[in-house]
């Protein structure tokens, strides 16, 4: 079969185009046929060298959509989407023709979603919904979106709508017209000065019940002191700095509380049961997969991990059939 495939750590340079044997199939694992499988910033900076569980060769990819090839005669020819924090790392991922995957991982793709569509599901609403879940988020809570603009930030936009939550959403930039932010956030926030004091004008001087900060690291101590009492603080990302520093005598005095989230810790297996969750909620429409910016076979691989790597504000998908 044909596959993406790297054996050093790199820039998208690195990435080969490649025959290698297709997996099979056992008792235990299905063979899928990749239709679609969308390129996440993590998978180019697990090619750059940033995750350290990597093993090479390897090929890259977590989420995908396709159709099953061999395995239980009740899944052949079956339509299925999934996603995985060991696809890609651990076990070759998703950028190929073929993948095997557990068969206690195989979900059926909702009706509603195209495979491009649901091929670039996963990782983003696995991440916003494990935060979201982590934190137990109420209806009638207001949740503040760091980030609110970006692929995990639309998925947990929906997502807390959909739970009854009042959401406010934040970004330096305002995000491309079509995101969800703009018709969920009773108020978009865009390049604040002093974010904390623009939370407390906007909640009567409570701040946020939950802040899920998709930013981190910059970002961190203005989503402490947004935290309303007894408020929850998801965080899912270092951007631009590893270490913080905050008063923790203000944190346990607000009785906050500080939840990490990290989906590379979710498998196939247990990240199709959150997929399991989200299903009825693509069905009724209540989420909708983020806009398909650009598709690319694999033999352009190399410059559709360069657009991710630039920061596509929509999602990109390899066809790896073309």
């Amino acid at each position: 079969m044909r596959a993406l495939r790297f054996k050093t750590f790199g820039d998208p340079s690195v990435l080969e185009l490649a025959d290698v044997a297709a997996p099979t199939s056992d008792e235990a694992t299905a063979l899928v046929r990749v239709l679609a499988a969308s390129i996440n910033p993590s998978d180019v900076k697990n090619v750059a060298g940033a995750m350290k569980q990597t093993s090479l060769p390897r090929i890259p990819g977590r989420d995908y959509a396709g159709v099953v090839e061999a395995g239980p005669s009740e899944w052949i020819g079956a339509a299925v989407w999934g996603s995985g924090g060991d696809t890609g790392f651990t076990r070759d991922g998703t950028h190929a023709e073929l993948i095997a995957v557990p068969i206690a991982s195989l979900r059926r793709k909702p009706q509603t979603l195209d495979f491009d569509q649901a091929g670039s599901v996963g990782v983003n609403y696995v991440a916003a919904w494990s935060g979201l879940r982590a934190a137990a988020v109420k209806a009638g809570e207001t949740v503040l979106l760091i980030g609110a603009g970006g692929g995990v930030g639309s998925a947990a936009a929906q997502i807390a709508r959909h739970l009854g939550a009042r959401v406010i959403g934040f970004d330096r930039q305002p995000p491309r017209p079509d995101a969800p932010i703009h018709t969920i956030a009773e108020k978009l926030i865009i390049g604040a000065d002093d974010l904390p004091a623009e939370i407390r004008a906007a909640t009567a001087g409570r701040g946020a019940d939950v802040v899920f900060d998709l930013v981190g690291g910059v970002m961190f101590r203005s989503a402490v002191a947004s935290l309303a009492l007894r408020g929850r603080l998801i965080e899912i990302a270092a951007t631009g700095q590893r270490e913080v520093s905050f008063d923790i005598a203000d944190f346990y005095h607000n009785e906050s509380q500080l939840f990490g989230v990290d989906t590379l810790k979710r498998d196939l297996t247990e990240s199709a049961a959150v997929l399991d969750l989200l299903t009825p909620m693509f069905i009724a429409r209540d989420l909708r997969a983020a806009p398909i910016e650009a598709t690319y076979g694999l033999a352009d691989a190399q410059a559709a991990y360069r657009k991710v790597a630039a920061g596509a504000a929509g999602r990109v998908v390899l066809r790896p059939q073309e």
